[in-house]
């Protein structure tokens, strides 16, 4: 496959889980890949690059415009342009909104919310004056709905769908398309622990305890895997998908039809 051969995409957030699918799927797609991110990059970057594609890394702090800035030019410089952009990056802190550390309600909402609209703001003059574009925002289920103990994340999310919109609307007019995916469950090394804890306090196998942990919110009884994820990111980046826009995309196995 190589529809996106001589494309260009950044990934925030991209040396592990639903980033780094991310840029393996749209890799193997053809596009050059710049991956960010904190955290062992070699692995990551080594499985990218096995796509068969030039691929580059910028370690920019999601919570400091001027990096963005910075990498978003490095991005261009390195490639000659920026196609696609997959806005990834997020951080969670849990706890109560009168026990939520104002310090951490800055971070999450810097690094979940904030850090999209710098990326896209620095991005979007290209793509306007080449007249394609792809911007891909990781939401999240609770940008659709909320959840007890999360209100920096339940926040953040709900404002990347919010700034989707309005992203969509102002490229209405040009090839430049703009749209949320919001993941339901989905089974990363954090999940995992959990599923393991569970496991152990109530003596039960591992796909016991994974079931009873995501039915409480997936009626599908499954996990979302974040190869699906990315499948649907490589879709919205195609032709066909040319008039989805400011779409909230939901792959949550029916979480919010409740």
């Amino acid at each position: 496959m190589s529809s996106l051969r001589g494309k260009t995409a950044l990934v925030t957030g991209s040396t592990s889980g639903i980033g780094l699918a991310m840029a393996v799927a749209l890799a193997k797609q053809g596009a050059n890949i710049m991956m960010n991110g904190f955290g062992e990059k070699d692995a990551a970057i080594a499985s990218v690059k096995a796509c068969g594609v030039e691929v580059d890394y910028h370690g920019a702090d999601m919570s400091k415009p001027a990096e963005i800035e910075a990498m978003i030019a490095a991005t261009e410089k390195r490639f000659g342009a920026l196609d696609i952009l997959v806005n990834n990056a997020g951080i969670q802190h849990v706890a109560n909104v009168e026990e939520f550390p104002a310090e951490r309600w800055d971070a999450v909402i810097a690094i979940n919310l904030s850090s999209a609209f710098h990326t896209s703001r620095f991005a979007l003059p290209g793509m306007k004056q080449r007249n394609w574009g792809r911007i891909i925002n990781i939401a999240s289920v609770h940008g659709l709905v909320g959840s007890m103990q999360k209100a920096a994340y339940v926040a953040a999310k709900h404002g990347i769908i919010g700034l989707t919109k309005v992203v969509a609307l102002e490229t209405a007019r040009t090839g430049v398309t703009c749209n949320a995916i919001c993941p339901g469950w989905v089974l990363t090394p954090l999940v995992q622990k959990q599923v393991d804890a569970r496991a152990e306090r109530e003596g039960v196998s591992d796909e016991a305890a994974k079931l009873a942990l995501v039915s409480e919110k997936q009626p599908s009884g499954e996990f979302v895997t974040p190869e699906q994820l990315a499948a649907l990111a490589v879709f919205l980046c195609g032709d066909a998908a040319s008039e989805v826009r400011g779409a909230a995309w939901n792959m949550d196995g029916g979480w919010t039809a409740q």
